[in-house]
């Protein structure tokens, strides 16, 4: 199983994470949306939930100080950051818009 690292740094698609816990209420809210937009972007952007208590570490490197964070990562490098919870359409877009401009 490729690390937390190795996932954000070697993927050939756009990796975005999805910082969450499980006592969270608005967390639990876009899990649903979140698996949404993974279908309809499979094969082009990868998605990776990270809970926050049991991984401090990853969310102190990118400093996650509220949840839901998305972080969308290509090569390593943060193409976009979102705090707190957002539409599924608003999602796709955003992650759509960046993707294209990592692999162009």
């Amino acid at each position: 199983m490729a690390s937390f690292q190795q996932l954000i740094t070697e993927s050939e698609n756009p990796v975005l994470v999805d910082f969450y816990a499980d006592w969270c209420g608005p967390c639990q809210m876009m899990s649903p949306v979140v698996e949404q937009v993974a279908k309809e972007l499979s094969g082009r952007v990868k998605i990776v939930k990270v809970n926050v208590d049991k991984n401090q570490a990853a969310a102190a490197k990118f400093g996650i100080r509220g949840i839901p964070a998305f972080v969308l990562f290509h090569k390593g490098n943060i193409l976009w950051r979102h705090s707190g919870g957002i539409a599924a359409h608003e999602l796709k877009r955003a992650l759509e818009s960046h993707s294209q401009q990592a692999t162009a």
